[in-house]
C-alpha cells in the first residue's frame, strides 16, 4: 500500500527536518492539507508552504483543496513535484467536470474527494476522468479524529467497481488511519492511505512509516 503522511501533523518550525523523516522511512508522497476556514472550519496553509519544499526533497505532493472556487488556486499547486492536485466533489457540484480538466491542462493528475456524508454515486460519469478518488473517512478541517470504520464501504465499492470496469482510479482514504485500523484499511481495497497523527506523533517517525510501509 502507498503512505501519503499530511504534514498538517508535521512540526512546522521543523518542516524540513520532518519531511526528509518520512522520506528516510520510505513515505511514497506527501499530503498537503490545504484548508481555507470556509469549506471546512479550520485554516492550515497555502502553496508558499508547499513550494519551499521544492527541490529539498524526493518525494512528491499529494496536493488536496479542501476550499472552496478550487479552479481559482490550481495553478498555485503546480509545481514539478506535483503529483495529485484532489478537489472536493461539495466544492464543485457545478463544474466538477471544468475543474478536473483543469488540473489536467498542466500535466497533473486529477483526483476528487468525498466527505463521509456524501455516497461515491455522486462520481458517476467521473470514474473515467479521474486518477485518484480520496475518500474522507472523518469530517474535514481537523487531524486527530477518530476513524469512521463505516466509510469503508466507499471503498469496497470503488474497488469493486474499478476491477469491473476497468477503471484505473487510484482509491486513497484519508481520516484517523492507524497502525490498529491499516489493515482492515486494506483489505477493503485501499491502494493509498494518508496518515498524520499516527505518524508524526510517533517518537520515531521514519520507524513508524516503515512499520506502515509493511502492509
Amino acid at each position: 500500500m502507498l503512505l501519503s503522511p499530511s504534514i498538517l501533523s508535521a512540526d512546522f518550525s521543523a518542516l524540513l527536518d520532518d519531511i526528509k523523516k518520512i522520506e528516510e522511512g520510505g513515505a511514497d508522497f506527501i499530503h498537503v492539507d490545504v484548508m481555507d476556514g470556509h469549506f471546512v472550519p479550520n485554516i492550515s496553509f497555502g502553496a508558499p508552504v508547499m513550494k519551499c519544499l521544492n527541490g529539498k526533497t524526493s518525494l512528491r505532493y499529494d496536493v488536496h483543496l479542501m476550499i472552496e472556487n478550487p479552479a481559482k488556486y490550481i495553478k498555485d499547486f503546480v509545481t514539478d513535484q506535483t503529483e495529485y492536485i484532489t478537489v472536493h466533489q461539495e466544492a464543485c457540484t457545478d463544474d466538477l467536470a471544468e475543474v478536473l480538466d483543469l488540473i489536467k491542462s498542466y500535466g497533473i493528475k486529477a483526483g476528487v474527494s468525498i466527505k463521509p456524508g456524501t455516497p461515491t454515486s455522486v462520481l458517476e460519469g467521473f470514474f473515467n476522468k479521474v486518477d485518484l478518488i480520496l475518500i474522507m473517512s472523518v469530517e474535514p478541517g481537523f487531524g486527530g479524529q477518530s476513524f469512521m470504520e463505516d466509510q469503508l464501504y466507499k471503498a469496497v465499492e470503488l474497488s469493486a467497481l474499478k476491477r469491473e470496469m476497468g477503471y484505473d482510479y487510484v482509491i486513497e482514504m484519508d481520516g484517523g488511519i492507524s497502525l490498529e485500523n491499516i489493515e482492515r484499511v486494506k483489505e477493503a481495497g485501499v491502494e493509498m492511505a494518508v496518515a498524520g497523527s499516527a505518524v508524526y506523533r510517533a517518537e520515531d517517525v521514519p520507524e513508524r512509516v516503515r512499520a506502515f510501509k509493511k502492509y
